[in-house]
């Protein structure tokens, strides 16, 4: 009853607030008049007996503050007003608002755009049914892929899984009736979905009691988008026979909008069965070596442990090992999560999140102190305002508790403004396709989660700044104040906001520092020795699977293809390649000694790069030639297999490039191969790998239907594209093609670096920003506590360099240790952007000269306001006021 009987006061405070007042005043009169009728009947006058009885109910005003109070809700109403006060304070000073407001909301911004990130890539689980207990299978001593009989060993033979499916990436050709196009797809198990939970949008999936061999279940299913993109969700669209590579298939379903399979950034336009794979890229399923498979996934059982799992997968593997001990070396597993390929992404996915998760999070602490210094210089210049409520009967608490206000109403706008500024920055990430070649979508879209951090960390911002001119105004002596003026020593005790100061300019110099480094690493990286020169190249992609050709039909159409691109006006020369270095894969295969009878995995001498290529491919590379011979056209399949190679190779299997020339080692099949050829050494899967063995191979004497057609010629790229383009259609309309430069295929390579240089430099210019403010704050708050000094000193006849040594001196020697300390942390820590950007090195004058130029140009730009106050102080206006 009682809660019942306070919840109705406050309610008729708040909603019949005049009515409660006036009742109030009222019953407060009511009780004056009482108290005078008492004393007025001794024969005192009224007016003398009114004054009395006031006298002896004390103050009015505190009264009827204390009953409002017994009312309830009076916090409320008196935080109403300390917002109303902390508003009109605010715009009193548009210039700090404005600064406090920015600076708060670029960190803010940037923790809400890295946690969004984080919580888009590793915090938010997948999209399907118990995505907790879902896992890969991660081969300990390569990656995640498998063959198509181990796939089957393990699915038939695991005690722990609910069910193993298995799933490839590849790309086809797609004829609907129109224009073919080239579609990335996953060739997914009869019992994926089944496996994962999957329930159709519309139609049906495939499962695996559709399947009865090889070739056997010609199905699809769409994914959401695809569907929409392409068949403008056309519900007719099912059971329409389309052609993927030249054979038949029957549309029957459409996945959910939100299912793309279970690699997080990557959207195939629809799923076939993988049983279907002869039709698709013609590997065969039989092939135990042949490890084509992309993943393994599966739910673990109930009850069943990680560990438990690893152990029943390692007792298969040791079978497998036993079992076929030409085609499996040490088979040991281990469970890692499937959105990201396991720790191949995830490892250096989440070390980098997390380290700029951290940066951010040192962003905003130095973002924080630099308030703090602001609102402590803030303190400073309203010490007289304060002092003077203090005289007047304020509390300390209320004060503070209106400081607070101020430094939440900064924080809250300034939180809002970041995640407003990070919203449309992270649906612009969210919107963009970074490879036009492959569907890879970055979906950072905020959701509740960073909604609810942003708030978090704008409340905890705010308490913190709001917090460094407490211990000042809690010693503020409304006496001295008010008799001496705004005036203060500056101790030579290094204080705790000093401390701050320097750690922030440290971290802005390592942030400067790093960026620097790195961009001047990425510009070198771009010429950088390739192994081939990128310039003035077009690269031609395709299968040609995906046109229907294979066996026989394969090498005379590559070299129609070839002919035809070389008569083409402007064209220098062109090579062909199944695959291409720095490419989206690089292929790898064991390779032995020619003394080597016993060919297992094991006794393999190295594990080489191997591309296959024609005899003008190193011509339109412009790749050199070291020693010996290149391919030519006699290089067939019934002559000799012969190689060419590089020097790493030469010195791995044969000791020395002289011994290589005419020497012969093995393939995993026992065929022979002499070297005829030493190459230049080159990047082959990453600009910081080291040095690596690869041999090329006559495309000749090993076919392959992948294709790439590298074009040198010095036109327009546009002019040249729509013309290989045109040419490549006259010789069969139905190939699709994809046309690009090398420079831009190179993209997709330095993605990583790029992406590096790119948070590194924006961080480093938000820490420059926060580098300005918090050097301004320091030279602010120095100048405004030495007013009365420095107004004495010009009066004394002091020079203006003295005045500027006296009121900057301090903050400039700690911008200069600041500077100092985070030169050098940023070079102890550049090592670690090697290996994101290739030849990222401090030891380069021009980077040493630019964070010193930088960071003086940043101490100047911040101190300039300050000294110009300083400088203009007049010394009569000061005595006058003080």
């Amino acid at each position: 009853m009682k809660s019942l009987a306070y919840v109705r006061s406050l309610a008729a405070k708040f909603f019949h607030r005049s009515e409660v007042a006036q009742d109030m005043d009222e019953e407060l009169r009511s009780h004056i008049q009482h108290r005078a009728d008492d004393l007025q009947r001794p024969g005192i006058s009224r007016a003398e007996a009114e004054r009395r009885a006031r006298i002896e109910f004390g103050g009015q005003e505190r009264i009827a503050e204390e009953c409002h109070e017994a009312l309830g809700g009076n916090f409320i109403e008196t935080a109403i007003q300390d917002v109303r006060l902390s508003i009109r304070v605010l715009r009193k000073s548009p210039g700090f608002t404005a600064a406090a407001v920015l600076t708060l909301a670029l960190a803010i911004g940037a923790n809400a755009v890295v946690f969004s990130i984080m919580n888009g890539f590793i915090l938010r689980p997948l999209n399907v049914p118990h995505a907790e207990n879902l896992y890969g299978l991660w081969r300990i001593q390569d990656d995640m892929s498998e063959s198509y009989p181990d796939y089957i060993d393990l699915r038939d033979h695991n005690h722990s899984f609910e069910a193993l499916a298995a799933y490839n990436i590849t790309q086809a050709g797609l004829d609907t009736g129109e224009n073919p196009i080239s579609s990335w797809i996953e060739e997914a198990s009869g019992n994926y979905f089944d496996a994962l939970g999957i329930e159709p949008y519309l139609g049906r999936f495939f499962h695996a009691s559709d399947e009865h061999g090889p070739d056997s279940a010609p199905y699809m299913v769409l994914t959401y988008a695809f569907w929409h993109a392409h068949f403008r969700e056309d519900r007719t669209v099912l059971g329409r026979v389309v052609e993927v590579n030249k054979h038949p298939f029957t549309i029957i379903g459409v996945a959910p909008p939100e299912f793309h399979g279970t690699l997080l950034f990557f959207h195939p336009d629809f799923f076939v069965p993988l049983i279907d794979q002869g039709q698709i890229d013609g590997n065969d399923l039989n092939a135990r070596g042949s490890r084509w498979i992309f993943m393994t996934i599966g739910h673990l059982k109930a009850g069943v442990s990680k560990a438990q799992a690893i152990a029943d997968l390692n007792s298969i593997g040791a079978y497998l090992k036993k079992t076929y001990p030409k085609d499996e070396a040490q088979v040991t597993f281990e469970l890692a999560r499937p959105s990201l390929y396991g720790d191949y992404l995830g490892r250096p996915v989440r070390e980098f999140l997390t380290g700029l998760m951290l940066l951010s999070g040192l962003i905003l602490l130095a973002a924080c102190a630099n308030l703090g210094s602001l609102f402590a210089a803030r303190a400073a210049d309203r010490s007289r305002e304060v002092a003077l409520r203090l005289a007047l009967g304020s509390s300390r608490k209320r004060i503070l508790r209106g400081l607070f206000t101020e430094a939440l109403l900064v924080s809250l706008v300034g939180g809002a403004v970041g995640l407003w500024g990070s919203v449309f920055v992270l649906q612009g990430m969210s919107a963009w396709q970074p490879f036009p070649r492959w569907p890879i979508h970055l979906s950072v879209n905020p959701d509740a989660h960073v909604y609810g951090m942003a708030l978090l960390l704008a409340l905890a911002s705010g308490f913190l700044f709001g917090a460094v001119p407490v211990r000042q105004l809690l010693g503020t002596n409304p006496y001295e104040v008010v008799k001496l003026g705004t005036t203060g020593r500056m101790g030579r005790r290094i204080t705790t906001r000093e401390v701050l100061l320097v750690v922030q300019i440290a971290i802005c110099a390592v942030l400067v520092t790093s960026s620097m480094v790195a961009v001047r690493g990425l510009a070198r990286s771009l010429h950088n020795n390739f192994g081939f020169d990128p310039q003035n190249t077009m690269l031609v992609d395709t299968d040609l699977h995906m046109a229907g050709y294979s066996g026989d039909r394969v090498p005379p159409m590559q070299k129609r293809m070839v002919d035809a691109l070389e008569t083409i006006p402007g064209v220098e020369s062109v090579g062909l390649s199944d695959q291409i270095p720095l490419g989206d894969t690089a292929p790898q295969t064991n390779v032995f000694n020619d003394n080597t009878s016993d060919l297992r995995p094991s006794n393999a001498a190295a594990n080489p790069v191997m591309f296959k290529i024609s005899p003008e491919y190193f011509h339109a590379a412009r790749t050199i030639l070291l020693s010996g011979r290149n391919f030519t056209s006699h290089d067939d399949k019934n002559s000799p297999r012969v190689a060419v190679v590089t020097p790493p190779f030469a010195k791995k299997i044969f000791g020395s490039v002289t011994n290589a020339m005419g020497g012969s080692y093995k393939m995993p099949d026992g065929t022979r191969i002499q070297v005829v050829g030493i190459v230049e050494d080159g990047k082959y899967g990453s600009l910081t790998e080291d040095p690596q063995p690869a041999m090329f191979l006559p495309v000749l004497q090993w076919p392959s239907t992948s294709t790439y057609l590298v074009v040198r010629s010095g036109r327009d790229p546009q002019q040249l594209a729509a013309a290989i383009r045109t040419t490549l259609r006259q010789l069969d309309a139905g190939l699709p093609v994809f046309i690009q430069t090398r420079s831009k295929e190179l993209e997709f390579i330095l993605f990583g670096p790029r992406m590096a240089t790119l948070a590194l430099g924006v961080l480093g210019g938000m820490g420059a920003m926060l580098a300005v403010t918090g050097i301004f704050g320091m030279a602010a708050y120095s100048v405004s506590k030495r007013l009365r000094e420095l107004g004495l000193r010009v009066a004394l006849g002091a020079q203006r360099k003295e005045l500027l040594q006296t009121a900057l001196g301090r903050a400039v020697r700690l911008l200069a240790l600041g500077s100092a300390a985070g030169l050098l942390l940023g070079i102890l820590a550049t090592p670690v952007l090697a290996f994101i950007v290739n030849q990222a090195t401090p030891h380069d004058p021009l980077i040493l000269v630019g964070v010193v130029l930088s960071m003086a140009l940043l101490g100047l730009l911040a101190a300039w306001i300050p000294a110009r106050r300083a400088l203009s102080v007049d010394p009569m206006r000061l005595l006058r006021e003080e």
